[in-house]
């Protein structure tokens, strides 16, 4: 037990799915082990019951929904901080952001600290603004981080920190392979995957992940005569239908679509990296870092994507000869084939652990709440940039 234990209250949207999520259960299971108390407020979701059995508390507010309705949560947001006296206010998203940041601006006397976290690469401007004013700002890239400074330039590049986030290399260990039994259940779902080169790209059904260019990549494999399969992993969900039609319609067209596998999300990602010849990463938008890079090379398999945003910065930095440039296609392709003939061996990942994620952030919780407690003066919470930005 800690000698003084904290309160940190995390804000998001909800807890469902995600990236900010996901980060969300990390930071709550690392708050409860080491004997602080876990708060999150969110719409709720299917997480929740993992969040709480890990050892922390959930507040269901709807405070991420885009609505002007959404503003009479700011008294309850307040009555709720005035109650719990967190130490620390860590908001996650901007409505959330903006919803946390207007109860403590109308708190009486000490108020607790606001820390931020930018996830991703949101559209520069007043409403992304808001996640500049937390006392300390976190990153989880230095993609990221130039970014913000590159938008908001009055923000003080001291009160950044950046945290990338981290996988758990028990979860993703080095040369895994899948047992016979799960290979058997696979292939009997997806006998189209059986007997070729297998290309797995994960990822949301989104356009921006690139799934297109996976398949017109799976076409120039063939093309090639290489015996190639291709899977979209996670890309199946629900409200995602037409943009899928689009991508089997181009398979059908460059005819590979029985070679084509579009799955839902799955838990057995670790196998089905296991049995990947080549992981792909080919989201057509840069973005702020790249999990399922970090997770395939954990594993040691060959990775291969566009170098741009967190994707290419974590590719330079582990895996160069896998990143080649934006929109380079005839590149990817060579590639491509060298991979699937030699690949670049994969070096031990000593990097990008969840356990130094988890602990950089408690240690940023800890300095931040050193300090005395806040505003009691009226001053306004934060100090970043919520002008225009840069563009």
């Amino acid at each position: 037990m800690p000698a003084r234990p904290l309160t940190v209250v995390q804000l998001l949207p909800a807890l469902a799915a995600g990236g900010v999520e996901r980060s969300t259960l990390e930071i709550g299971a690392a708050l409860a082990a080491a004997g602080h108390r876990s708060i999150a407020v969110s719409a709720g979701g299917r997480l929740v019951e993992k969040f709480v059995a890990q050892g922390s508390e959930h507040v269901a507010l709807d405070i991420g929904r885009k609505s002007p309705a959404t503003l009479r949560h700011v008294r309850t947001l307040r009555r709720l901080f005035a109650e719990l006296k967190p130490d620390i206010v860590h908001a996650r998203s901007r409505l959330p952001a903006w919803i946390g940041w207007h109860a403590l601006r109308g708190m009486r006397g000490a108020r607790p600290h606001f820390v931020t976290t930018v996830h991703g690469l949101n559209s520069p401007g007043r409403y992304s603004a808001i996640l500049t004013r937390g006392e300390r700002v976190i990153c989880v890239s230095n993609t990221l981080r130039e970014y913000v400074l590159r938008h908001y330039p009055r923000l003080e590049p001291a009160r950044i920190a950046v945290i990338p986030r981290g996988i758990d290399p028990a979860e993703f260990p080095r040369g895994h392979r899948a047992d016979e039994a799960w290979r058997t259940r696979f292939f009997a779902d997806f006998p189209q995957l059986a007997g070729g080169r297998l290309l797995t790209l994960p990822g949301r059904g989104t356009r921006l992940k690139g799934h297109r260019d996976a398949v017109e990549l799976l076409a120039a494999l063939r093309a090639r005569d290489l015996d190639a399969r291709l899977l979209l992993l996670g890309a199946r969900e629900a409200g995602r239908e037409k943009y899928l039609e689009e991508v089997e319609a181009l398979a059908r067209e460059r005819g590979v679509f029985d070679r084509l596998a579009i799955t839902p999300p799955r838990g057995d990602v670790r196998e089905v990296y296991a049995i990947s010849d080549l992981v792909l990463q080919l989201s057509t938008q840069p973005e702020s870092f790249g999990r399922t890079v970090v997770e395939a090379l954990s594993l040691g398999r060959p990775v291969l994507g566009w170098a741009h945003g967190g994707v290419g910065e974590l590719l330079a930095e582990l895996y160069p000869r896998g990143g080649v440039a934006f929109g380079e296609f005839n590149a990817l392709r060579e590639r491509a084939i060298e991979f699937l003939s030699a690949p670049p061996p994969v070096a031990p990942l000593e990097k990008y652990r969840l356990a130094d994620m988890q602990a950089a952030t408690l240690a940023l919780y800890a300095r931040v709440a050193a300090r005395d407690p806040l505003f009691s003066d009226g001053s306004s919470v934060g100090g970043g940039d919520c002008g225009e930005g840069g563009s």
